[in-house]
């Protein structure tokens, strides 16, 4: 038996002023750090020892993974960065502010790119290749990313990294973004295509799944 702990980064400046972000990296705000702490806070409450820490390679989901560590008096765990845990790719929408968005093009529209699982967002022209990503080859960063193509992106990290030291017995604690939580989720909990514009993730609030030896869910708790 393992647990897992999944946690949405801390309120960043784009959730603030309402902008499409995926890939672009941006800082936690004040609010956001309060909240990283305060999630800390709650997972210390409960007492679990993980074996490691997995995280993006994006600076709100760092900041808010070491904030959560020295919470709960875990700084020394090794930790795990990878760009299949980043945020979905929201393509030409990124930067974009989504009220002015759902002004130009509707209501349904937007809401279609942002909860759906296979629609695609408007796609860049192109993107400039960010040192970060240069260990892992060309073409990493898409033009833009629907939900599913996300699920796909993340599911090979899950299966290798995360799956296996749950297996052995060992608690892992992973600190992502909104998109890429809700395709773990869709995963972990058997939700239907059509269903997972339903699920939302919340900034700085825990989930916790406690598994049997085989990795079934035992139960789920929002901490």
């Amino acid at each position: 038996m393992a647990t897992l702990v999944i946690l949405r980064h801390g309120e960043s400046v784009a959730n603030r002023d309402n902008i499409f972000t995926g890939w672009s990296d941006v800082p936690l705000t004040a609010k956001g750090r309060e909240q990283a702490w305060s999630a800390g806070e709650l997972v210390a409450e409960t007492g679990i020892q993980f074996a490691a820490l997995h995280t993006s390679m994006l600076q709100r989901a760092i900041v808010t993974s070491h904030i959560i560590l020295e919470a709960i008096d875990q700084l020394y765990l090794p930790e795990y960065k990878s760009w299949r845990l980043n945020e979905r790719h929201y393509g030409a929408l990124r930067g974009k502010n989504k009220a002015a968005v759902q002004a130009a093009v509707g209501v349904a529209q937007v809401k279609l790119w942002r909860r759906s699982f296979e629609t695609v967002p408007p796609l860049l022209d192109h993107v400039i290749q960010d040192r970060r990503y240069d260990q892992f080859g060309p073409h990493v960063e898409p033009l833009g990313e629907s939900l599913e193509m996300a699920y796909h992106r993340l599911m090979p990290y899950w299966e290798d990294e995360i799956a296996p030291r749950l297996l052995a017995g060992d608690n892992q604690l992973v600190v992502a973004h909104g998109s890429t939580l809700r395709a773990l989720i869709k995963y972990l909990d058997h939700v239907a295509d059509a269903d997972i514009n339903q699920v939302e993730v919340a900034n700085g609030e825990p989930i916790r799944y406690d598994f049997d030896d085989r990795l079934n869910v035992l139960r789920k708790t929002v901490l």
